[in-house]
């Protein structure tokens, strides 16, 4: 069983791509982020004729998330249970679904913007939310992964130069502990190998040549219970799709898993 996971930046804009990756990967389940799309203009009908179900939660603007699968959907459950929301808005930055063997969700974390700003402390508020969500799923003996865009570098290694980010989000000591909190509910990060360079960043900034330059960050994110992290054969970065004229400023992050479908 193959499942991925891909910040695809605009379904609209990305939709050529994406239907092209998924017939050449192999994919049986991706989850996906910044759908940026109302879920009535989702593209329902081009992955149906390409073999894949949809649940969908999205309102359009910069958000919305998504669950592909050739394998089954199944008790699909659509926004954060105990969201915080944002300036009065619960913002759609999660969905979770069954898929064959397998249970997933697909989140993308609040960006957080700067440190002294209110979008700040609701990524952290966020993060709370999620981790009490996603216990029972983690805590249950079918495999489970939360996977997406969690706008956050694990470690210092997991950003080109720790010091072109002093100051900033994605790696201040909180957004790191709220992983730490999130991997105590029973995850573990599956960390996929790189397929150039000696670092599997999974984002590059579209300014100033960071991608040609491997000026990345490892920001999305695969964590999985045990039972998910035992059934893994191999995962990598497919920075193949990051190259090229109209890409995702992310690239998939792919999991094998050796589990009957």
């Amino acid at each position: 069983m193959r499942i991925a996971t891909w910040n695809v930046n605009s379904i609209t804009a990305r939709l050529p791509r994406l239907l092209a990756w998924l017939e050449s990967s192999g994919t049986d389940v991706l989850c996906l982020q910044e759908a940026k799309v109302a879920e009535a203009q989702f593209p329902f009908d081009a992955l149906r004729e390409a073999g894949y179900e949809a649940a969908v939660h999205a309102t359009g603007r910069w958000n919305g998330v998504a669950v592909l699968s050739r394998v089954g959907l199944e008790d699909v459950v659509k926004g954060l249970p105990g969201d915080p929301g944002y300036e009065g808005v619960q913002e759609p930055r999660a969905i979770s679904a069954t898929c064959g063997p397998a249970r997933v969700w697909s989140v993308y974390v609040p960006n957080g913007r700067e440190v002294d700003h209110p979008h700040y402390a609701y990524k952290l508020q966020w993060f709370e939310a999620l981790r009490a969500a996603v216990e029972g799923d983690a805590a249950g003996g079918r495999p489970f992964a939360v996977m997406g865009d969690y706008n956050v570098a694990p470690k210092d290694d997991d950003v080109y130069d720790r010091a072109a980010f002093e100051g900033a989000t994605h790696v201040t000591p909180a957004e790191r502990a709220a992983l730490a909190s999130l991997r105590g509910a029973g995850l573990s990060d599956v960390v996929p190998r790189p397929l150039k360079y000696d670092h599997p960043f999974t984002y590059w900034d579209y300014r100033q040549l960071c991608f040609p330059k491997n000026r990345g960050m490892r920001i999305d994110l695969v964590y999985g219970n045990e039972p998910f992290a035992k059934a893994v054969t191999d995962s990598y970065v497919d920075r193949e799709e990051r190259k090229g004229k109209g890409a995702s400023d992310h690239a998939p992050v792919v999991v094998d898993l050796d589990l009957d479908l």
